[in-house]
């Protein structure tokens, strides 16, 4: 009956005009208990603008169906899921439900079944939104695939596009883009091997090494986060 922390996270809004959903609106400012709160939150976002904008950096890419690919390729990770947006799935100002929780299911929905394994998320980069705008009545297209795998752990890329066809002009634009964790676990819930992907371009074998990149960085702030709380 004892409580405990299972997990700890610092979520971001952005505030966007109702009229104008492409319009950033200002943040209020609010005042601190302390110095140091200002500074650590200062810290953490300056850390979160430098993922986002790697992330925007690779909007422009595209994940293309392959046929017949082999095991444990990158070919073989990939996959598509469409979704027409209807009202049921839209708050009453046209944004889907659900927000960013939306993401990891589809991204478990793409990948994991082809993973031979148990997987569990374990973390993500910030999403990067380059173009905000309303759902309702548009196709969206998720599309994931595996860019680095670790001996317990998997990363995925997930790309959102959006067609809409009701109120907008007709053009195909990305709505969201973010890179996922997900550890291999037993039934037990203890850490599996995790096969190895295997990348044939040199496009697969880059985005390979920026994902050990972003891996060993989060490994390395994980492990500072630990000893700090450590600290009595």
């Amino acid at each position: 009956g004892a409580k405990k922390v299972t997990n700890k996270a610092t979520l971001w809004y952005v505030p966007l005009s109702l009229k104008n959903v492409n319009k950033v609106l200002e943040v209020p400012p609010i005042q601190y208990a302390r110095k140091e709160q200002e500074d650590e939150g200062r810290k953490r976002y300056e850390e979160q603008k430098l993922d986002r904008l790697e992330t925007k950096q690779r909007n422009g890419d595209m994940i293309f169906p392959v046929i017949n690919p082999e095991p444990h390729t990158v070919g073989y990770s990939q996959s598509s899921l469409i979704h027409l947006v209807g009202p049921s799935d839209c708050t009453l100002l046209g944004f889907v439900h659900g927000g960013e929780r939306a993401l990891p299911r589809a991204t478990a929905a793409l990948v994991i079944p082809r993973a031979e394994a148990r997987f569990e998320s374990d973390s993500r980069s910030p999403p990067a939104y380059p173009a905000p705008r309303r759902f309702a009545g548009s196709v969206v297209t998720v599309s994931g695939r595996m860019t680095f795998t670790s001996n317990k752990s998997m990363e995925i890329e997930v790309f959102v596009d959006a067609d809409p066809f009701v109120d907008e002009p007709r053009e195909r634009y990305r709505a969201v883009s973010a890179f996922f964790t997900y550890v291999s676990l037993s039934k037990e819930g203890k850490p599996l091997p995790v096969p190895q992907l295997l990348t044939e371009t040199e496009g697969e074998k880059r985005r390979f090494e920026e994902g050990k990149g972003r891996y060993l960085q989060t490994k390395a702030k994980r492990q500072a986060q630990m000893q700090q709380a450590a600290q009595p």
